[in-house]
């Protein structure tokens, strides 16, 4: 492969100005470096998926087996007898599941850590624009972390309210002093998350604007990174909103003030003391930020996919620029949907019907996509890795996903629908069984990158075929629990007669979601074993002509040991110009173009 030529004295100089006199702590804990950063956001949030995993799993021995005793968990909450927990601890359950897979899961595994550790090596820059700016929003997660951590531990347990902290049962309080200290926790982690998403757009915006390598256009930018850029500019507009509103909140709840609580409301049991509020008021601006955050958790998954598709079809990707302009389009109509979390709250019909016809407009982007996705593999020499199967796993639960959002769309249906299982079923579809999935492909496909090892591919497939059972096992049934109207977030459903033949299918789902949960020590031994003992990975194991292929792996300070030129788009396989069936962005031109005729 032909490269620029590079200055070496250069390079050493920048070496050993700032790779060799820094000590461990700047080297690996407080690290400038955005490839250290990424991994750190890695590593904590694949801590934090084991710990959601397990609140998860205690929602869902409540749901089979009401009120017996929970193993471990209700012993270490601190509850009655035998470990029985209490109705609200079964409320917190719920809560704290959410926020920890959205907020301190999703959200930072894809912009944290995906970002930062590809984008500089995708638009061949030496590192982010902001180095230390890049620092600060890792190490801002940590309050976060506290927060959400220590609130499991004070009087009275962890947020209750929901994940959505609705007023005026977030303001609630119990008659014992501080006992309401955990939904205060709760406001604070969300905060300092935002803080933490906010210094990552504005670098990862910067970055991608300012630091492109010399020949990277932005229409030769990889689907990655055009996925990153536009979540990047969402959560630039969003989260001042959702920001703004936590401090609302928090001002209620600890000053006394009243923004969300209406006038006469302020009873004992509530932590606010004034009125004159509104309620709505923190519904519209969470949600305002909140609909917009499911994109920005599946967006980059769309881009990563896009990326692990086309590398395996060995074929470029079908549709290049309507995939790019799609996605804009979806971060657009993103920001005009957020009333349709708000169709049973009494809204204007005219308003509500605004809000259905813009959200089933999503449809439409979203299908360019997933047609995109299918004409790519179309004819192509498809490799089935394990980072493929679940880029294909993606594709399919994102349908199955976005089929059951149209339903929902339609306000008369989701008056009925919307405090059931099917909702928890369509998220989980969108959320769970497709971005959950793209990220364990992304980390199976760039694991090389990352570690310079690879992970062992027979024993991927092995997870990737035992969660992928497993997760529809789970999700599915959920589809005929909401349809029958079976209620989300009660503790006991089966005190009422309609949904007492319905706890066999709740077992039958709870029994499949300890195997899921389970199957996961599959992929942990895999992913550690490999990073020590795994066979050694080239710069380009897979033959990708991505940008971030061209580095060592894992890569150095400064990423490049050439200064990358780009003359091409990412997708350039089955070129006719080079023999083989890959054409990195970075090798010249071979002087084979193929003529067009003139009339074109």
């Amino acid at each position: 492969m032909s490269t620029v030529p590079y200055d070496h004295a250069h390079d050493q100089a920048a070496a050993h100005g700032h790779a060799h006199t820094a000590g461990f702590l700047r080297t690996y804990v407080f690290s400038l470096d955005h490839k250290v950063i990424g991994l750190q956001f890695l590593f904590s949030t694949l801590i934090w998926f084991l710990v959601g995993g397990l609140l998860a799993l205690g929602v869902r021995w409540q749901l089979a087996w009401p009120w017996s005793p929970m193993p471990i968990l209700g012993n270490l909450m601190g509850h009655a007898e035998g470990g029985q927990i209490p109705p609200e601890a079964y409320t917190m359950l719920v809560t704290m599941h959410a926020t920890v897979m959205i907020f301190l899961v999703i959200i930072p595994i894809l912009a944290g850590a995906f970002g930062n550790f590809l984008i500089p090596l995708m638009i061949g820059a030496d590192d982010m624009a902001f180095p230390t700016l890049n620092m600060l929003s890792y190490w801002f997660m940590w309050p976060a972390f506290a927060c959400f951590g220590m609130s499991f531990f004070v009087e009275g347990g962890a947020a209750q309210a929901g994940w959505t902290s609705y007023p005026p049962l977030s303001m609630l309080k119990d008659a014992a002093p501080g006992s309401h200290l955990g939904q205060t926790l709760w406001l604070l982690g969300v905060t300092f998350v935002g803080v933490s998403s906010m210094m990552g757009s504005v670098n990862y915006m910067t970055t991608i604007i300012q630091m492109r390598a010399p020949g990277m256009t932005m229409f030769r930018l990889p689907m990655t990174i055009w996925g990153m850029f536009i979540t990047a500019t969402l959560q630039a507009f969003a989260l001042p909103v959702l920001t703004a509103a936590g401090f609302m909140q928090l001002s209620d709840r600890i000053l006394g003030t009243g923004f969300f609580v209406a006038e006469g409301a302020a009873a004992n049991n509530m932590a606010v003391q004034a009125g004159g509020g509104q309620p709505l008021l923190w519904q519209h601006l969470f949600w305002f930020y909140s609909h917009p955050a499911v994109y920005i958790m599946i967006l980059p998954a769309m881009g990563m996919v896009s990326d692990m598709i086309s590398t395996f079809s060995r074929k470029p990707l079908f549709g290049y620029k309507p995939m790019v302009y799609s996605i804009a389009g979806i971060a657009g109509l993103g920001f005009i949907v957020w009333g349709h979390h708000m169709f049973i709250s009494g809204m204007n019909p005219a308003l509500g019907l605004t809000f259905m016809v813009s959200t089933m407009l999503i449809a439409l982007p979203s299908a360019i996509k997933t047609f995109n996705w299918l004409g790519t593999m179309w004819g192509g020499k498809i490799q089935f890795t394990t980072p493929m199967l679940f880029a294909l796993a993606f594709v399919s639960m994102f349908i199955i996903g976005g089929l059951s959002g149209i339903f929902m769309a339609a306000t008369p249906v989701d008056i009925f629908i919307h405090d059931t299982y099917y909702i928890v079923a369509h998220f989980h579809y969108v959320l769970f069984t497709g971005t959950a999935m793209a990220v364990m492909g992304a980390i199976y496909y760039w694991f090389p990158k990352m570690f310079g090892r690879m992970m062992n591919d027979s024993w991927g497939k092995v997870h990737f075929a035992l969660t992928f059972i497993l997760m529809n096992c789970v999700f599915f049934p959920m589809h005929i629990l909401g349809m029958r109207g079976f209620p989300r977030r009660l503790a006991d459903p089966y005190h009422y007669d309609t949904f007492r033949d319905l706890m066999p299918l709740n077992q039958f789902i709870s029994m499949c979601a300890f195997l899921m949960v389970s199957v996961q020590i599959i992929f942990i031994v895999n992913f550690f074993w490999s990073m020590f003992f795994g066979p050694r990975a080239g710069r380009n194991p897979w033959h990708a002509n991505g940008l971030e292929w061209q580095a060592p792996s894992p890569p150095g300070h400064g990423n490049f040991d050439f200064q990358p030129v780009i003359y091409r788009g990412p997708y350039e396989y089955a070129s006719p110009e080079v023999d083989v069936d890959y054409y990195p962005q970075t090798q010249p031109p071979t002087g084979r173009e193929v003529a067009v005729p003139a009339h074109h």
